[in-house]
Formats: structure tokens, C-alpha cells, sequence
């Protein structure tokens, strides 16, 4: 019933658009769409040569750019930037795994995820996983962040910052519809429409998308959202965002054993047909901005956030003898660890967040030692809480059954911020700023197991309550430097920082491990170049050293036995990071577009000091060994031509280098398939698209792994993921 009403919506959206559409001479230009700006919180901005003032490496993509792509998820709009490692988990891109400069990838947990300038993690503090992801079909632009700036911003102020930004109220009436579809049943609809009337102007959208066979995953959503600007006076504005999203697909942990992979022919076999994840968030935010005079400004945002995922999780093991098995097995039981073997229950982890914060933050422009300065500071409190509980269900398709665990764990951060700009010259200035964060914490377990007169893992209520605290101070500094219009320089260092999650800081019997927060401290250097407009590059090198790196041991990155992180000691990442943009077209006065671009990052990730971990009984030393899904070279190329008939195509191709699984660079793969080398590959893309003319109506056909190569894209959680094969999408968007 759902699908047809969502199909209704979108054929009236079509019946309607077709009525309206306007002659040339009448067209609402696209860029009117971003010409009132809501009063929220930016990182670097959408507006041209915002980019060359941040004292670090970063990129704005732009509407333009993830039209160009005709994405199926943001993996593809987001492998192009430098540093960003993009780790497929089930295809469909519901659940983002992202790695800057040898990060791990596991859940972006070592990212700052922002919709809007808003927190979009499950906790911020406690808990900073991707469990939700921002739909890229109702993005207009992301922001991406990897330098000092991120002290502005935080709790995570390691790997980089990346701002997923909605588009905002248009200046004058305008409605966007967009349409695209593929194989096995997959659909997305998207309907936006904006108008300012007034003072008021207002922005409402709707996203329908499902696939009933995508790869291994079938999976539907529904994202409904608002934006409201209101110019309360000529100094002060208001705005206002509401969303609410839900999400249901077969999303699972358990993958192919290496037999099976090997066997070539069961690939997105679904081996736990049962399992089942539904997704619900409600979101609200209300930004105001005054503007005292010209001078100073102050922005202040409220925001909140519920998110519900319960997960529903067949059981299994590797072992022929396990009780209450299913009948059904897959893989090689002859191969020691080869087969896996269905059990008759499940585990059905529900979990339930709730979050809320408010932030002012006051700019300033003054006159400090006789130069131009620009201080930007700021406070917020954010109060997050998560109830956990653990069902034991009786049979494979069940989320009823026993409770075994319970818990609530809650968060208080405060954190404090200021950093000023200095213009030393009219060529170099000098950013500075210092962070405060402090996050008191505790778990109150309400049910679990112990072990009681000599029996483990005995079921019983309790009331154990534990608490402990984290508190850092962020240092950061960057220089910019403008040789002249065409050539900028920068450098910048900073402190990263990020505070431990509270389930990994306190045991379940209320014992806290004092794990340390992770500590790194980053260097950069580099250089933007731009040509008039034809031409522009960015090269830089970094390096991110860590005092105390947290190795994720939960089950999500692979390790079934552990629920945690533990501190994982010293670690080094440096490389070098280059990119370029060239239109031979516009260079050579040409009315057509030719365009080539490429993003190429040289990088090594290590453990940089001693660090023993058992392996079969045995200690080993992982000294310089590569951590584990941290790729040495990436490379990213597209071509691209756009003719001013409304003809345009462009190739694009992705080639990341070879990836070890484990800690201790295990080459051979183990029989279950969750480590083992992941060989290098390179995977072409195509998309040609059509302005109809006299319209502002597009059509695109795009090819996703043109070449259909067959691929691990990753060895986890449990078991090997296969990327995608080649699927073509048809698409249509017109705006009115």
C-alpha cells in the first residue's frame, strides 16, 4: 500500500510539472534556489572563494557536483575527495562506513557527521556511530573538513568533518521533482517544493526510495522535512528545520565464508533471510541569528534528536555441534571454520537514543593590535541518552522472547570554544584557537549475567550504577598565506581528540577501565591553485600522530567476542593528498565543456611503538605493521564533457589499493572470510545526461561498475561483502 501511495505521489508530481512548465524566457535560474541562506551553522560555505580563507585542506561538492554523479548512495560522491576511504557495507548505502587519511572506517565513528551544522550520530559523545545516514538524493552540497578549522566544531576533531547541507528556501515559488529507478525493484522519488512569501519563506520535501533486490539488500525509506526561514526584523532572522525518517531493510552482520566466495555463485545470497533492521529518527532544530551591526553577530542553535533501531539477528555459529540448529548450514563443512550453521533463535538488540543540545556562537570583528581580526567563539551543552536492551528470541523470526540485558547510559558534555583570526598583511593571516570538552558520563546496568554459586552467565536483575569523566583541552593554529589571486598556502596544527564511549569506559559489572580519550596531534601543509575558472588544485601533505589510538574490538568491525574498543597504543599516519580540476573547454574559449579531474592520496597508516596481542598462544609485536582498513593509495579520474545543445557524459574511475583486515596483516584469508587480504581494484562508473531544451527538465542514464567487476568491498562485520555489479539507472528531475 505504502509503494502505491508513493507512486501516486509521484505521478501526480509529474501530471503537475507538466502543466507548469515554463518557456526559456521564464525560467526560474536553479541558483535562485540558494539565494536566501537559512540561519544555520556552516563549515566553510556555498559561496565562491569561501574555500581559500580556511587555514586546512577541505572541499565543498557542490548540487552540480552530485547531479554530475547521479548517485545511487553518497559512497560515490564522497570517493572523489582526497583522503576519504569509502567502505561499502550492504550497497545501499544505509549505513556509512567512512576512513579519512588511515582511519578506521568502521561506522565513521572517527568523523564528525553533520546534517546542516547538526550532530547526526547516535550519541555525539557516547556513542558517534552511523546508524542513520543522510539520503544523498535530497542533498544539495557537502562539506568536507580536514584541517585546524574542526576546533571549532567537535566532540571529534580527528579525521575531519563531514557536513551533509539540505538546500534551503528559495527566493521566489519554485518545485523540484526527481525520479529514478533500476533493477530489482529499485526506486527512488523525490518531491521538494519552496516558496517565500513575506518575510516567511519555506521549503518542504519528500524522499521515497526502496529496492526489493539490490546486491544482498531489500530495503525501504521514507524522509520527510521542513525548513521555514522568517525574518523576524532587518537584524534578526529565525529558522526552523523538522524532519522525520524511517528506514526498514534486511541489513545484517553475517557475510560469506571464504569457500563461498570462492564458490563464485552465491554472492548476495541472503543467509539470514530473517533478519530485519528498522530505522526511526525525528529531528528538530531552530537556529537564530541577530546582527548587532556590522560587526558582530551572534547565532544560536537548539537542536534534538530521537533515533530508534531495534535489530532483529538470527544466530549462528561455526560449530557442527551447536544446539538448536535450524537444519540450514552454508559454506564448506569440511574446512575447519568453512561452514556456518543457522541456529533456531535470535538476538534482537534494541536500542534507543535520545538527544538535545544548544549552541551560541558569537562572531566578532575587531581591531586587536592596530590589523583586521575575526573571532568566532562559542559554548554548548549537549545532554544525550541511550536505553539498550537485549532480547533473547525463541525461534529464527521472532523479536519477542527473554530479556538478558537492560541498561541505560547517559551523557552531560560541555564544551567551549574560541579562535581568532588574525590578518597580518592582506596576503597572511594566522587562525588560533583553543577547545574545551568535558563529558561526565555514566551506565546504570538494570539486567545482565553474572555468575552466581558457580554458574556463569546467570540471567538476573540488578541496579549497578557507575560514572567517570573525560575532560581535554584542544589546541589548534593555522596560517594562510595568498600569494596572489591565483596561489594560496597553508599549514596548520592541531590537537584531535575524542572521547571514549561510555559502554567501552565502564564495565558491565560497573568497573571503569579509565580508557583514556583518543589523542592525536595533526600536521598539515599545502597549497590551492586557481586559473580564472578553468583550472583549480589543491596538494597537501599531513601527517596525524597519536598518543593513544582507540582500536575498535566491537562486533561491527569484526571482532564477534569483543563489544568494545581498547587503547590501541601509538600509531602514525602521513601521506600526501593531490588534487585537480582542469575544463580544456572554458581554457580555450570554447562554448563547450571538457573537463578532466583527479584525486590521488599516497598515505601509510601504522603502528608506530610496541604493541603486543596474543595471535594462537603466542604474543606478537604489531610494530609497523598497516592498520587495518587503511589503504596506501587511492586514485580517483574523471572525464568529462558537457555540450551547450544540453549533451553531456562523464566517466569516472576509483581504484583503492590493497587493504589488510587484521592487526597483524594476516595475507592469507581464514576460512570463516572475516580476515585476509583485500586485494586492490578499480571500479568505472559512466553517466550521460540531457537538458530538454526550453525546460528546466534533465534526463540521465547512468552505468555503476561499468566493467562489473567482482570484488570484496570488505571482511566485515561477519564474513566477506561482495560489491555491487553493474546496475544502469534511469532517472528524470525537472524543476518548475
Amino acid at each position: 500500500m505504502k509503494r502505491i501511495l508513493a507512486l501516486l505521489f509521484a505521478l501526480i508530481l509529474i501530471q503537475n510539472a507538466t502543466a507548469q512548465i515554463k518557456q526559456a524566457d521564464q525560467r526560474i535560474k536553479l541558483a535562485d534556489s540558494t539565494i536566501i541562506e537559512m540561519p544555520q551553522i556552516v563549515i566553510i560555505g556555498k559561496r565562491d572563494g569561501l574555500i581559500s580563507k580556511v587555514p586546512g585542506s577541505a572541499t565543498v561538492l557542490n548540487s552540480r557536483e552530485i547531479r554530475l554523479t547521479a548517485p545511487l548512495t553518497s559512497n560515490e560522491v564522497l570517493r572523489k575527495v582526497t583522503g576519504v576511504n569509502v567502505v561499502d557495507e550492504e550497497g545501499a548505502g544505509l549505513r556509512l562506513n567512512i576512513s579519512i587519511r588511515g582511519l578506521d572506517p568502521d561506522r565513521s565513528r572517527n568523523v564528525l557527521m553533520l546534517e546542516d551544522g547538526v550532530p547526526i550520530a547516535l550519541g555525539p559523545y557516547g556513542e558517534p556511530e552511523m546508524y542513520f545516514t543522510p539520503s544523498i538524493d535530497k542533498m544539495s552540497g557537502i562539506e568536507i573538513l580536514k584541517g585546524s578549522g574542526q576546533i571549532l566544531y567537535g566532540p571529534q576533531t580527528i579525521g575531519g568533518i563531514v557536513n551533509f547541507f539540505t538546500a534551503d528556501p528559495p527566493s521566489q515559488e519554485i518545485t523540484r521533482i526527481k525520479i529514478s529507478g533500476a533493477k530489482g525493484g529499485f526506486f527512488s522519488g523525490f518531491g521538494t517544493y519552496g516558496n517565500t512569501i513575506g518575510k516567511a519563506g519555506i521549503l518542504v520535501s519528500y524522499l521515497h526510495k526502496r529496492a526489493d533486490d539490490l546486491g544482498p539488500t531489500q530495503f525501504r525509506l521514507n524522509d520527510l522535512s521542513a525548513k521555514i526561514r522568517y525574518e523576524l526584523n532587518s537584524k534578526s532572522n529565525l529558522g526552523l528545520k523538522l524532519g522525520y525518517y524511517e528506514e526498514e531493510s534486511n541489513s545484517t552482520y553475517i557475510g560469506l565464508t571464504q569457500t563461498m566466495f570462492n564458490q563464485r555463485d552465491q554472492d548476495f545470497v541472503r543467509m539470514s533471510p530473517y533478519d530485519n533492521l528498522p530505522v526511526k529518527r525525528f529531528s528538530g532544530s531552530a537556529t537564530h541569528q541577530l546582527e548587532f551591526n556590522d560587526n558582530i553577530s551572534l547565532k544560536t542553535t537548539a537542536f534534538a534528536y530521537t533515533t530508534t533501531r531495534n535489530w532483529q539477528r538470527q544466530d549462528f555459529s561455526f560449530s557442527s555441534t551447536a544446539a538448536n540448529q535450524t537444519g540450514v548450514q552454508w559454506g564448506n563443512p569440511a574446512v575447519s571454520n568453512g561452514a556456518v550453521y543457522m541456529l533456531n533463535s535470535t538476538g534482537n538488540r534494541n536500542r534507543q537514543f535520545q538527544v538535545a543540545g544548544i549552541e551560541p556562537r558569537l562572531s566578532v570583528k575587531h581591531n586587536l593590535f592596530n590589523i583586521n581580526n575575526v573571532l568566532e567563539t562559542g559554548a554548548r551543552y549537549l545532554y544525550e541518552k541511550a536505553d539498550e536492551q537485549f532480547i533473547v528470541g525463541s525461534n529464527a523470526n521472532t523479536a519477542e522472547g527473554t530479556l538478558r540485558d537492560k541498561e541505560v547510559r547517559t551523557g552531560y558534555a560541555f564544551s567551549a570554544y574560541a579562535q581568532n583570526r588574525f590578518d597580518l598583511t592582506k596576503k597572511l593571516s594566522l587562525n588560533a584557537g583553543l577547545r574545551l570538552e568535558n563529558f561526565d558520563y555514566e551506565r546504570e546496568i538494570l539486567r545482565g549475567r553474572y555468575r552466581i554459586n558457580g554458574v556463569n552467565n546467570v540471567i538476573r536483575d540488578t541496579s549497578i550504577i557507575a560514572k567517570d569523566n573525560t575532560m581535554a583541552l584542544i589546541p589548534g593554529a593555522g596560517i594562510n598565506y595568498s600569494a596572489n589571486d591565483r596561489i594560496n598556502l597553508f599549514a596548520g596544527i592541531h590537537k584531535g581528540f575524542a572521547p571514549p564511549r561510555i559502554k567501552d569506559a565502564i564495565t558491565a559489572t560497573g568497573v571503569p577501565y579509565n580508557l583514556d580519550a583518543e589523542l592525536s596531534t595533526n600536521y598539515e601543509l599545502g597549497t590551492r591553485i586557481k586559473l580564472n575558472d578553468y583550472f583549480n588544485a589543491e596538494l597537501t601533505g599531513f601527517i596525524l600522530d597519536f598518543k593513544n589510538q582507540i582500536i575498535p574490538v566491537s562486533n561491527s568491525s569484526g571482532n564477534s567476542n569483543a563489544s568494545g574498543v581498547v587503547n590501541g597504543g601509538q600509531t602514525l599516519h602521513k601521506g600526501i593528498e593531490a588534487g585537480f580540476q582542469i575544463d580544456f573547454g572554458k581554457m580555450a574559449g570554447l562554448k563547450n565543456s571538457y573537463t578532466f579531474e583527479s584525486s590521488i592520496t599516497v598515505q601509510g597508516s601504522e603502528y608506530s611503538n610496541d604493541r603486543f596481542i596474543s595471535v594462537n598462544g603466542s604474543t606478537v609485536n604489531v610494530k609497523e605493521n598497516k592498520l587495518p582498513y587503511a589503504a596506501n593509495l587511492m586514485i580517483w579520474n574523471a572525464a568529462g564533457i558537457n555540450l551547450h545543445n544540453g549533451f553531456g557524459f562523464r566517466v569516472s574511475g576509483n581504484y583503492i589499493g590493497s587493504q589488510f583486515t587484521d592487526e597483524i596483516n594476516s595475507e592469507v584469508p581464514s576460512a570463516n572470510g572475516r580476515t585476509g587480504k583485500i586485494n586492490s581494484r578499480y571500479i568505472v562508473d559512466a553517466n550521460a545526461y540531457y537538458r530538454i531544451p526550453k525546460t528546466n527538465a534533465n534526463l540521465n542514464l547512468a552505468v555503476k561498475n561499468l566493467t562489473d567487476q567482482r570484488y570484496i568491498s570488505s571482511r566485515r562485520p561477519e564474513g566477506i561483502r561482495v560489491g555491487l555489479p553493474r546496475l544502469i539507472t534511469a532517472g528524470f528531475e525537472i524543476f518548475l
